[in-house]
């Protein structure tokens, strides 16, 4: 969504500048025009060297620079999406007031394009009745406020006012272009996300690597294209934006089993994205199982329920089902098998000798559909991966439709 979209970024004085040497990096990489315009204070955080590096043009930071003009005017009529992150406070009090006495407040006051800001300070300042009421008036003039999260602060306090991660303004972006393509309004999704665990007594379990980073970023996909997202959710350590979702929190296979089977029913589109435990303690202790120097416990496990599969067997024409496969050997062939096994319409390949990993902000897949098409996909972020899968299941690759 994001490929050669002219984003004009702008960095005021904010120790959170950092971060946009990130998010810059990661709008490349999705194939964006970047360019950026840095106040003075700016440079105090963050070498314009690095940025200009990284986005490959020129960074601006005076109206006058080696006798020529920076046409402002120009600037904000390039851009497909202007967004000043950070976004500091002093900066802010000037952009709710028309000042105009920079660069970046000039091409602000000429933007044509969208504008959108992060903004960045301590949680006083964040939450001062003045901030408050310049926050209200950007909103009021149309402007996009990405609300800044809770965390540790430059102050060394813990509070509100941290300007949000790379990953999720570049989120953010991604979500802003994709209103207009609101591909899948009036469809229920339900998707499964992150690990089982399934217990051998009260403290110990059976569990695998999954972060859930894959399933949650389909689930922002669907929700950003207009769907009615059902997550259901194995145990994951992971902040995200779950807003407007039902999220069905679950332990076990068996739980994630009963989940699924409750709302599939009223699904149009489900995608298993979890990595479900194959296999399960046979007997679950009561108590913690003490380790005894004259004897080795012996753990016998049996399959866990085959949520992929039951889903097939009881699946209509008009729902569409998405499986996943791990693969590190006959990739290819696995996938194909059960692909016609489960009676699934796609399946999405990853392969750990091309790089897969558990935890991984990257993923690199193919497609395979029971129509027989083969599509396959670059390394990208799993955020750009699950557009890629989200473009494909409904492009009339497979004879069912959406």
């Amino acid at each position: 969504m994001l490929a050669n979209r002219k984003i004009l970024i702008g960095v005021s004085g904010s120790i959170a500048a950092y971060k946009t040497i990130q998010l810059v990096r990661l709008l490349i990489k999705q194939g964006a025009e970047v360019k950026v315009v840095m106040t003075e204070a700016a440079k105090d955080f963050v070498s314009p060297l690095v940025l200009a590096t990284l986005s490959k043009n020129e960074v601006l930071t005076d109206m006058f620079q080696e006798n020529t003009w920076s046409n402002h005017v120009a600037l904000g009529r390039w851009a497909d999406l202007m967004l000043i992150a950070p976004l500091s406070c002093n900066t802010l009090a000037k952009m709710a007031n028309g000042h105009c006495d920079n660069l970046l407040l000039s091409v602000y006051l000429s933007a044509t394009c969208p504008v959108m800001v992060a903004p960045a300070m301590d949680e006083d300042m964040w939450h001062h009745a003045a901030t408050i009421r310049n926050i209200k008036t950007l909103q009021q003039d149309g402007i996009t406020v990405v609300q800044p999260g809770h965390g540790e602060l430059a102050s060394g306090l813990f509070g509100d006012g941290r300007m949000e991660e790379p990953e999720n303004l570049l989120t953010a972006i991604d979500d802003f272009f994709r209103k207009g393509k609101a591909t899948l309004t009036g469809k229920k999704v339900l998707i499964t996300a992150g690990p089982t665990r399934e217990a051998i007594d009260p403290v110990r379990f059976i569990g695998n690597h999954s972060s859930g980073k894959m399933g949650i970023a389909l689930a922002q996909e669907c929700q950003a294209r207009g769907a009615e997202v059902t997550l259901v959710l194995g145990p994951v350590d992971l902040p995200a934006r779950y807003e407007g979702m039902t999220i069905i929190q679950v332990t076990s296979a068996d739980e994630m089993y009963n989940a699924c089977h409750d709302h599939f029913q009223n699904a149009d589109i489900a995608i298993l994205a979890a990595a479900v435990a194959d296999y399960k303690p046979e007997k679950i202790s009561e108590e913690k199982i003490k380790k005894e120097a004259a004897a080795t416990p012996e753990l016998k496990l049996v399959k866990t329920k085959d949520i992929l599969k039951s889903l097939g067997a009881i699946k209509d024409e008009r729902q569409l089902l998405i499986g996943f496969a791990l693969e590190t050997q006959n990739e290819k062939a696995n996938a194909l098998e059960k692909l016609k096994s489960k009676n699934a319409d796609f399946i999405v390949l990853n392969s750990l000798k091309d790089g897969a990993a558990f935890g991984s902000d990257h993923n690199k897949i193919t497609i395979f559909s029971k129509a027989g098409a083969e599509v396959a996909f670059d390394q990208k972020s799993k955020a750009a991966v699950a557009a890629d899968i989200i473009d494909t299941v409904t492009a009339g690759e497979s004879t069912i439709t959406v």
